[in-house]
């Protein structure tokens, strides 16, 4: 199968973009992408700096784990992000973050709801904290694959982090940040009085406007 330089470079970019705008720290996290096409997934490597990483560090994996290109050891989360593609078709990009908020909410073993109306129409009617297993095991993924279930965009990993997936990079990215946000207004509203949730029906209603009708088409 062709490998393709330009998915390479997709999740080094990723990556930088990650740590830059503050979505984890250090070599923390990881990211992949799957190319629609072949299959292959191609995955960021373990326990190197976001800002060192090039196009030739980046390994492709296939569904079944085996290493089809690179010669790096891959992200050790790699198990959860092939649990991830198995599961959901509509998934093509996995990016596992160490952020502040959301992390928050997972030590507490705590769901967010959608509590803003961009979190509703891109993330779903909320994310839940999924059980705990240790990082890069096989439980970890199964746990992440349930949490996210069939339609939900993220996912949080209690005493860990935050995962997020989307239709490509860049979704999934914007995804990434409107979590962070919406915790960090979900902790800040409990903070000091009842947050008011948005309704079921409300939810389903943006995220038809958001699937049918925003943007240019």
């Amino acid at each position: 199968m062709k490998i393709k330089e330009s998915y390479k470079e997709i999740v080094v970019d990723a990556g930088v973009t990650m740590l830059a705008e503050g979505l984890t720290v250090g070599t923390w996290g990881n990211i992949s992408i799957r190319d629609v096409e072949t299959g292959l997934v191609y995955i960021s490597p373990s326990g190197m700096d976001y800002r060192e990483i090039k196009t030739s560090d980046i390994v492709v994996l296939d569904l079944e784990l085996n290493i089809v290109d690179g010669k790096r050891v891959p992200s050790i989360e790699k198990e959860t992000h092939i649990a991830v593609y198995r599961a959901r078709e509509d998934v093509n990009a996995v990016i596992h973050t160490h952020p502040l908020y959301s992390t928050v909410l997972g030590v507490n073993g705590m769901e967010l709801p959608a509590v803003s109306e961009d979190f509703a129409q891109i993330v779903g009617d909320k994310i839940i904290c999924s059980k705990y297993a240790l990082p890069g095991t096989k439980e970890l993924g199964e746990n992440v694959a349930i949490g996210l279930g069939e339609e939900r965009n993220a996912v949080l990993l209690p005493n860990h982090g935050t995962l997020c997936v989307g239709e490509d990079m860049k979704s999934t990215l914007t995804i990434c940040h409107v979590v962070e946000k919406a915790a960090q207004i979900y902790i800040l509203a409990l903070s000091i009085g009842k947050p008011h949730l948005i309704s079921a029906e409300d939810i389903k209603a943006m995220q038809d406007y958001k699937k049918n009708q925003y943007g240019q088409r």
